[in-house]
């Protein structure tokens, strides 16, 4: 019944900008912190930032910090990343996730792609 379901991915030029959406649906997404990541070289995946489940409280990699802002809508089950002033080095694949109580899940994730 867990979906997430992420968007707004696709090909920008160094500088511009982008807004991924990931949709939730299956769980109380209000009670739940949620989360972006994208693989890093020679390593799983990396966290790019997370929300708590009030929206109040944000924590970045320290890469995008200043540059990317997380948010979320609990009444639209959504949360968002707002990325400004992309590098070609923020290139990748972009993953929503949530841990509930009982499980960790994840989205399918959406290309980001910074490129002259």
């Amino acid at each position: 019944q867990v979906q997430l379901v992420e968007s707004g991915g696709g090909l920008v030029q160094p500088g511009g900008s982008l807004r991924l959406s990931c949709a939730a649906s299956g769980f109380s997404f209000s009670s739940y912190a949620m989360s972006w990541y994208r693989p890093a070289p020679g390593k799983e995946r990396e966290l790019v930032a997370i929300i708590n489940s009030a929206g109040s409280t944000t924590t970045y990699l320290d890469s995008v910090k200043g540059r990317f802002t997380i948010s979320r809508d609990n009444a639209k089950n959504t949360v968002y990343l707002q990325m400004i002033s992309l590098e070609p080095e923020d290139t990748a694949v972009y993953y929503c996730k949530t841990q509930t109580w009982n499980a960790v899940y994840w989205g399918q994730g959406t290309q980001v792609t910074v490129s002259s």
